[in-house]
């Protein structure tokens, strides 16, 4: 049985007691979640991995994405990527190579890491066909559903698979045009494909045979966002909801046949419309896990986009988002490096925890910060931040004379001379 046929007839597994007690809920509370479909533990029969629960009720989590490009393929650097978003508190890593060998990549990453791993197969796939056959539009449909099983073989967790992407999709895309064109890698494959053979989505038309293949590896489905705007102008058309619809209707599905099931949200929308998006996908697919990829709420910060990208998550966590992928300050330049990975899910981490304080009205930990600010408790501070070594390196490299302080103020420390005082009342 599934995870989620075990959740129905009433059985406590032990991803459910471990989950429950990181999230300081009750096991039953995770397996009825389980069971509606409300949170997923992405699991895999092929390897053992950190149980992390994504969903309602549960705290915010963050993703990590790696991957060669056909520019830069070098495995060993993708891996220190995969060590350093773990490093920094990822909950989960997405390896999206498009370069090199796809199966030694994606092998070694699995092996770095602890967390679960997602992919994309339809980028294998359509790579592939270029490389053999001159063009993506060569892909043969068997390859899709075999590289899916195969990967999944490798103790691949989670797959965004680009299921919402069907004739009416295109046909709304096409009537409507974009500002931005299309930003999702799989979404153009899929597209190109679709027009150019005069074919439905294989993914969609073989539905069914998909959900056998990921149901027999017990991998989490992540409905791929193909239609997601890739300029904030181009948020909430009528293409990216066409795909939703689409999603939420094949989610059910997966769902009852006893799969897990992630639904993915668009990537560049500006603040006006997060909640409008957050609220929407939630409704229409029966408040499964959200996955909000960013969002980036303005075109014109390159080199900043992991925060404007924690912008839009916080906001995205606060109304409900479940699952953020991170941004890194590369976005929309290059291929990360490790250090922009690292910042890169701090700038998330930060963004959900932010989040979670108003979804949840976790602020317990703010609050405490606050009691060791005011107290001058240097050590507590540490301790408490998200990022302790570096709050602790960028200290001891300023440090001041006078230790109770900071160089900020100096002599002049608000929180000093108020304390004195305060004392000298009491």
């Amino acid at each position: 049985m599934s995870i989620v046929e075990d959740a129905r007839k009433g059985i406590i597994t032990e991803e459910m007691k471990v989950v429950a007690a990181q999230e300081g809920v009750t096991e039953d509370f995770i397996r009825r979640g389980i069971a509606g479909g409300q949170i997923v533990i992405p699991v895999s029969p092929y390897r053992k991995v950190k149980f992390c629960g994504i969903g309602g009720g549960l705290k915010t989590k963050v993703n990590c994405s790696v991957g060669t490009s056909t520019d830069i393929v070098d495995v060993d650097m993708e891996v220190e990527k995969v060590k350093a978003g773990e490093r920094a508190g990822a909950d989960t890593i997405m390896e999206l190579s498009t370069g090199g060998d796809f199966v030694e990549v994606r092998r070694r990453c699995i092996e770095a890491t602890t967390l679960s791993v997602g992919s994309v197969p339809l980028y294998q796939a359509f790579i592939e066909a270029a490389r053999k056959d001159g063009a993506v539009i060569h892909m043969r449909e068997d390859d899709l559903f075999r590289i899916t099983e195969e990967q999944a073989k490798l103790g691949t967790n989670f797959m965004a698979i680009h299921t919402g992407i069907n004739r009416i999709t295109l046909e709304r895309l096409q009537r409507q045009g974009r500002h931005g064109g299309l930003c999702s890698r799989g979404g153009a494959f899929l597209t190109a494909w679709m027009l150019h053979n005069d074919k439905e989505n294989p993914l969609y038309a073989e539905f069914d045979y998909l959900c056998e293949i990921l149901k027999e590896h017990e991998v989490t489905l992540s409905t791929g966002n193909g239609m997601r705007a890739g300029a904030v102008h181009d948020a909430t058309d009528r293409a990216q909801i066409q795909e939703l619809i689409i999603n939420a209707e094949l989610g059910d599905r997966a769902h009852e046949m006893g799969i897990q099931v992630i639904v993915e949200g668009p990537g560049h929308v500006p603040l006006d419309e997060i909640e409008t998006n957050v609220k929407l996908m939630k409704r229409m697919s029966g408040n499964k896990p959200f996955y909000m990829l960013g969002p980036i709420v303005t075109d014109i910060a390159p080199g900043y986009d992991d925060r404007v990208s924690a912008i839009g998550a916080a906001m995205s966590s606060m109304y409900g988002a479940d699952f953020i992928c991170y941004v890194t300050p590369a976005e929309h330049l290059a291929l990360p490096n490790p250090e922009e990975v690292y910042e890169g899910v701090f700038s998330s981490r930060i963004a959900a925890h932010v989040g979670d304080m108003i979804k949840l009205n976790k602020r317990d930990q703010d609050l405490a910060m606050g009691h060791a600010r005011r107290d001058l408790d240097w050590e507590a501070q540490f301790n408490l931040a998200i990022n302790p070594a570096r709050a602790r390196q960028i200290r001891s490299e300023r440090a001041s004379a006078d230790t109770d302080a900071c160089t900020m103020c100096g002599d002049y420390c608000a929180l000093k001379i108020a304390n004195k005082v305060i004392k000298k009342l009491d």
